[in-house]
Order: structure tokens, then sequence, then C-alpha cells
């Protein structure tokens, strides 16, 4: 991680001098302690300096301290610079090898900035844990750090770091994230908006240019805004000039990312140059044509092909996406004249316009001679016949019923009804339907009266049928 501090050798130093707090518990020390045997080297990464500079300053000196007392603990060892940030640091040590005869109750954690001569102890009360973190620095900052072991009766000699940490804003090296849609080549039509935001990572804030076609962009027709974490391409109104490469450059302290965007403008394309009516036979018309000018800045998809009767002068599509240049147009009436036309086709749709035939495909009729032919037709006339008779039938007075037979005949016969051999046409109690040879007679709410033989005649230019039923109306028995 750039900027990371290094290990570097904790230096037990039994003249250091602690906090004043820590002080207040130490008795008078009887005996100088020991340097710990085992030590682990830890070093600050710092931007070189010429070598006419003055040396760096170390921790700053203190006043000697009366000796060591056999109570107190030996210094912590192993201090080490774990982790640093733009903003914090992390330190951690091992327990001292001597815990002297009372054990310990904690650690004080102190700091001090380069240059100065006091120390700033990070913890009011001993703490347990061997790692803690400083939170909240400000950048630039140049600390020394020292940890001390502290028992019942004082304070132990404090582990120290030589080199001080330097606080400074980390390096992220620049990226680009390009969205997925956008590592395709990106289409848009002539007049719409083009909106792009890329988002890119880099710290402190990078640089971001973008060029078009290898070129500055034209300022007056694209605006590009530039955030801490994302950059917006945006051109009001897309015209075809805009289409191209556009490559966006993330440069940051000698690292440097690029992306490149394939932008593509398109429009409808022009019509065919040209239609050409090459030959006309039978039912069918042949045509040619040309390819348009103007292909609208995307390859075609086809043409499409329109035919209207002279009379009607209604267009129908006879082809759609017709990838060739000619086509034979089938299936046209005898005896009509057409016109035809044909437009081109793209991504945005047809051709505004489109060239029609000059000549007219007039679809001849035949010369053909019509001869009868010695087959005779077949006479289909037919004397009545009835295909279903009357059935006899017994009925409630006052409730309506009907009679029902079917006769065929050729030409339609005439029916008539009788009854008794009485005929009944045109009395308002009988009502008589006749409807693809079915026959029917309907009496309405019977008396005993109406009882009697009904009689059904057809009759028609080459006969005559007829069939009986008789009809019954019984009175229920009341009691």
């Amino acid at each position: 991680m750039p900027g990371e501090a290094e290990a570097e050798t904790p230096i037990c130093k039994p003249e250091e001098e602690v906090s004043e707090h820590v002080k207040e518990l130490t008795p008078e020390p009887s005996k100088a302690e020991a340097v710990p045997e085992s030590t682990r080297e830890e070093t600050v990464k710092e931007p070189k300096e010429p070598a006419s500079e003055e040396p760096r300053p170390g921790p700053p000196a203190a006043s000697k301290p009366p000796p060591a007392s056999e109570d107190l603990p030996s210094c912590p060892l192993l201090l080490t610079v774990e982790d640093v940030t733009d903003s914090s640091v992390t330190v951690s040590w091992e327990p001292p090898e001597n815990l002297g005869r009372q054990g310990i109750k904690g650690y004080v954690l102190e700091y001090c900035p380069e240059g100065a001569s006091e120390w700033v102890p990070v913890n009011a009360q001993p703490m347990m844990v061997t790692q803690h973190t400083l939170r909240n620095l400000a950048i630039g900052s140049k600390l020394f750090f020292r940890v001390s072991a502290v028992s019942l009766v004082g304070a132990g000699p404090a582990a120290v770091l030589d080199q001080p940490v330097h606080i400074k804003e980390f390096i992220e090296a620049p990226k680009i994230r390009v969205p997925r849609y956008l590592r395709q080549t990106y289409i848009r039509k002539v007049g719409e908006v083009i909106n792009l935001q890329i988002p890119f990572q880099g710290k402190p804030k990078p640089q971001v240019t973008w060029t078009h076609n290898g070129n500055a962009l034209d300022t007056q027709r694209v605006n590009v805004r530039n955030g801490e974490q994302d950059s917006i391409l945006f051109i009001r109104s897309a015209q075809r000039v805009d289409s191209g490469h556009y490559e966006m450059s993330v440069q940051l302290e000698g690292l440097e990312a690029k992306a490149t965007i394939d932008i593509l403008v398109i429009e409808k394309p022009g019509p065919p140059q040209s239609i050409k009516l090459l030959d006309v036979w039978g039912f069918n018309a042949a045509l040619e044509w040309t390819p348009p000018g103007d292909t609208g800045n995307t390859e075609l998809l086809g043409y499409t092909v329109q035919k209207a009767d002279q009379k009607t002068r209604q267009w129908f599509t006879v082809f759609e996406r017709c990838h060739r240049t000619s086509c034979t147009v089938s299936d046209l009436i005898i005896g009509n004249s057409y016109f035809f036309r044909v437009f081109s086709e793209n991504q945005c749709g047809l051709s505004e316009t489109a060239p029609v035939t000059a000549q007219l495909a007039h679809i001849q009729k035949a010369d053909t001679v019509s001869k009868k032919e010695g087959i005779p037709e077949r006479d289909f006339s037919e004397a009545p016949k009835f295909t279903h008779p009357l059935a006899d039938h017994t009925t409630t007075p006052g409730y309506s019923t009907q009679l029902f037979c079917s006769v065929r005949a050729t030409p339609k016969p005439k029916i008539i009804w009788m009854k008794n051999k009485m005929d009944i046409q045109g009395n308002p109690k009988y009502r008589a339907l006749s409807e693809q040879g079915v026959c029917s007679l309907e009496i309405r709410k019977p008396s005993p009266f109406d009882a009697g033989v009904y009689t059904c005649k057809a009759i028609n230019a080459l006969g005559e049928a007829s069939v009986d039923c008789r009809l019954d109306v019984k009175v229920s028995a009341t009691h």
C-alpha cells in the first residue's frame, strides 16, 4: 500500500521521559532495566531527500528518569506500524519480556509531532489491548510513537519508533469502468440526445480529457462535465459528424487509463436513384433499380417494392427487405395497368421518397374463343313428392299445436292446407308456413270443434301430391 509504514526496531530507552500522569505512579527505581534481546526492525517509507539536507530529527529528548525498580515491567516488544492511511495510523506491540512483581494493568500509547518536545497520551487510562488505531489525523503530519507498560507501582521504560510516521494522501491508480452498453458501437439517430456517464476511479482526483478521432472536442457541439467519480459527455442534438471514436483518458501522477467509445449517428437513407420496367409477360412484370446515393451512415437492410393499379392509385407492398436490386412481380390481374415504386430501408426505417416507374405495365387479355360443347343440360324438374308425411296428433284444448311435413319438387310447388277436404287458407285460426321444403300448420288454441282430418297438398306444373293426418282434441277430466 503506497505510503504504508514498514517495520522498524523498537528502542527501549530507560532514560526516556513518560507522560505526567504516568510519572506520578512511578516510585524511585533502584536498578536500570535491560534492553530486550528480541527486536524487529521497522522503517517508514519517506520520499528521498537530497544528500545536502540536514539529518532528520529523532524523537524528542527527555530528562533522565530515575533507575527502574524490580517491580516495574520491562519495555514492550516489537512496536510496529500495522497500517497507515490518509487520516489514521494503526500500531501494535507485544507484551514485555519482564512483567515485574506486580504484573501489568495496561499500556500507555503516546505520540509526538516531529519537531515538538512534548509527548501526547493517546489513552487517558491504561489499556489492555496491544493494538490501537489513531484516527482523524491531518494530512502531512509526521508523528513519533512510543508505548510503555504500566503496573500498580508505575510505568516501565517505553518502546519508541525512532522514525516518524508520515500521514499523506495515498495515490489510487486511475481506472475507467465503461458501462456494458458502451462496449459496442453506440447508435443514435440524427437529432437525438447523447448523454454518456462514464464512471472512473482515482485518488486524488485525476485529470480527465476527451478526444474525438484523435482531435480535441468541438466545444460548441460537445459538452463535458468531470466530477469526482465520473465524466459526462453530452450532445444536445446529434448529427452525423458526431460519429467516430471518442477516447477518454484519466491521468494521475504518471499513471494513465484510457477507454474508447464508438458512436454512430444514423438517419433514414436516400431513395434508389432510378427504377425501370424491364419486361411484362403474362401476369408478371420485371423491375430493376439502382442503389441510393446516401445509405444514412449505416448499411441497408433491403428494399420495399410496391404496386398500384392505374384506376385506384392505391399502393400495396409486394416485397419487403428485398436484398437484390431487381425483382419479378407476379399474380397481376389481366386487363389492369400498374405503376411500381421502390423504397430503401435501414435501421431508421424507409426512405422518405421512392422513384416510380415511368412506364405502365399493361396486363393484356388473351384472345380466346369459347366453344359450346355438346353436353346436354340436366333437367332437374320433378313432380311434388312428400319425403316426410303428416302424423296423427292429439292435443289439449287451449294449447296451440303444429302439424309438420316435408315435400320435394321442382319448380317450387304451391302448398294448400285443408280440413275435412275443405280449404282453410286465409282462416286466421290457422297459420301456414313453407320454407326449404318444410311445411307447417299452426292451429291456435284448438277446441274440440277443430278435431278432424287435415290434408297438405303440393301442386306444380308436373303434378300434385297430398298427405293426411287426424287431429284429436281431448278435454282432460276434472275432479
